[in-house]
């Protein structure tokens, strides 16, 4: 028999348990304390809440994971734009709906986020689904830069 003291928000509880049962108290435990809002896991909390809430105008601009395209980062690396970039816009830009295509499911959805970074005048197409989001292309709207990409139609 094992003896075992917790405390629970500054009361003590000391509970008594058997070999068999000392197993299971300690994946529970531990299971409890990877998934308690304590201070370690608040950056956790925080990424899973800005994950699943979308801003109020349905993108979400802070997801999990942002996935760029083949194509994407063939434009991205003739048009010398790089992830901070891209970050940026996601973060701070302006939807821009009528190059937007926003009608079917949430996952069927593409954004034309419009910004400047880097003192360049962007727009970035994203395609949020869940807690990820794909970066579909990205136009420089300052300059023309001749890139070579697969599928382009020359």
């Amino acid at each position: 028999m094992f003896f075992i003291i917790l405390v629970i928000r500054k009361t003590c509880v000391i509970i008594t348990i058997k070999m068999k049962q000392l197993f299971y108290f300690i994946f529970l435990s531990a299971f409890i304390a990877c998934n308690h809002p304590s201070q370690g896991n608040k950056a956790i909390l925080a990424s899973t809440a800005s994950a699943t809430e979308a801003a109020a105008d349905g993108l979400n601009r802070h997801p999990h994971f942002i996935h760029y395209s083949k194509h994407a980062k063939c434009r991205m690396d003739c048009r010398h734009i790089d992830e901070s970039e891209i970050k940026s816009i996601l973060e701070n830009g302006q939807i821009n709906y009528r190059k937007s295509e926003l009608n079917g499911d949430a996952c069927h959805q593409k954004y034309a986020v419009e910004g400047y970074a880097k003192d360049t005048h962007l727009r970035i197409i994203f395609a949020p689904c869940e807690d990820k989001v794909t970066v579909v292309t990205c136009i420089d709207l300052d300059h023309e830069w001749e890139c070579h990409c697969p599928g382009d139609n020359h």
